[in-house]
């Protein structure tokens, strides 16, 4: 065979590929298209939302496999123990409202929930739950707490109590909302440590939708503080250029982080029963910064153009040349569905179906590519809307 025929035959693979590549790739994302009403249900839950609460309840009826699920996730982020825990919570209390008839066994489960992690901070101490540089320094505000232990589990006390009273619960509600008040006031701008001398507008977002929500359970009003917070934020937490909350900041409110898609869609998402117009607002923002298609896969970037971060727990692994995160992208659900972004979210799906290694066995499904509280992410994702607004609808009345 001369060198001649040898190259043209090479150059006639090249373009049949090429060709093919370009008939079938843009066509690939057809394979893992979801069906949203598989996933998401206007009432009682979608048929994937049942199989992803089967398994995530499965762990809480099996002690060896919930331990080995923990100890997988400590040893990369304690973090993830305590936000599976929170994410769980508020999945079983949007699944009680949607499925009354089953309201009291995921009572039951948000009781055992709520008095284990509960157990475990007075047991193991402040730091259980933190990542290990909490040790590095010291808290500035006084008595020496996290906002992000606090504020989410007052926020699963809260979410329980909306769901069903507990007389139990009142006190320890109360309690936590009045340190993480009287913390959030030390600082000029109004926010609480998460990590000594470290505010983060995740944890501080999710104290607001606490407060709201037990302004509506306990007829206590802190309005005047959340609005002061709300002036101070826009005036003082914002980054000029997008016109999105930082993520993270010195208590004196001197910037740490930029904008992060693995904090922003979350807060997007909290301050909905806060202020509905600047959430929404907040959410077309972090859209247009973060939100890409390729090919019909949706994704987030964990930072928009104008500021690059250095890759984190939070943010995950980043994907090089296409900049995709995977914390990002996860809560981007979150922020898709609870803004009723359709389009967005069926992206995001195909995504996961195709990247995320879905297992389904026995009518439970989990994510190989995930971990127990991506998962409650997820789950909590697609059963959302209901506690939202019976907190709304209930501070009406």
């Amino acid at each position: 065979m001369t060198l001649r025929l040898v190259f043209k035959n090479t150059l006639l693979a090249f373009v049949a590929l090429t060709l093919a590549g370009a008939i079938w790739l843009p066509a690939v994302h057809l394979f893992f298209e979801p069906n949203l009403q598989d996933y998401r249900s206007s009432s009682g839950l979608s048929l994937k939302a049942q199989s992803l609460a089967a398994y995530q309840l499965r762990l809480w009826s099996d002690p060896a496999g919930r331990a080995q699920e923990i100890n997988r996730m400590r040893n990369s982020n304690a973090e993830w123990d305590f936000m599976g825990r929170t994410y769980l919570v508020l999945a079983l209390a949007n699944m009680g409202l949607r499925e009354p008839l089953k309201k009291a066994g995921y009572l039951d489960i948000m009781d055992r929930i709520i008095e284990e992690t509960i157990r475990l901070e007075k047991d193991k101490g402040l730091y259980y739950f933190l990542m290990d540089y909490a040790r590095s320094g010291a808290f500035v505000a006084k008595p020496a707490r996290s906002l992000f232990q606090d504020g989410e589990i007052a926020l699963m006390l809260a979410s329980r109590r909306m769901l069903e009273e507990r007389e139990e619960y009142k006190p320890l509600l109360k309690e936590r909302v009045d340190l993480m008040t009287a913390q959030m006031r030390q600082s000029p701008v109004l926010c609480g440590e998460s990590y000594p001398d470290e505010c983060w507008m995740f944890c501080n977002t999710v104290t607001l939708a606490t407060l709201r929500m037990a302004d509506v359970l306990d007829g206590t009003d802190h309005s005047e503080f959340i609005r002061q917070w709300m002036e101070t934020a826009k005036r003082k937490l914002t980054d000029a250029g997008t016109g999105l909350l930082i993520s993270s900041f010195s208590i004196d409110g001197t910037p740490a982080d930029g904008p992060e898609g693995s904090s922003i869609w979350m807060v997007a998402h909290c301050l909905q029963i806060i202020d509905a117009a600047f959430a929404e607002d907040l959410y077309r923002r972090a859209k247009s910064e973060l939100a890409c298609n390729f090919l019909g896969f949706g994704y987030a970037k964990e930072w928009p153009k104008t500021w690059k971060g250095m890759m984190d727990i939070d943010s995950g692994p980043i994907i090089p040349l296409f900049e995709i995160s995977a914390g990002s992208s996860g809560l981007a659900i979150l922020a898709a569905s609870a803004f009723g972004d359709d389009d967005y979210l069926a992206t995001l799906l195909t995504s996961l179906n195709f990247g995320g290694f879905p297992v389904q066995k026995k009518g439970q499904l989990r994510f190989c590519a995930s971990n127990q509280v991506g998962d409650a992410v997820l789950l909590y994702a697609l059963v959302q809307g209901p506690l939202w607004r019976e907190v709304e609808t209930r501070g009406k009345e």
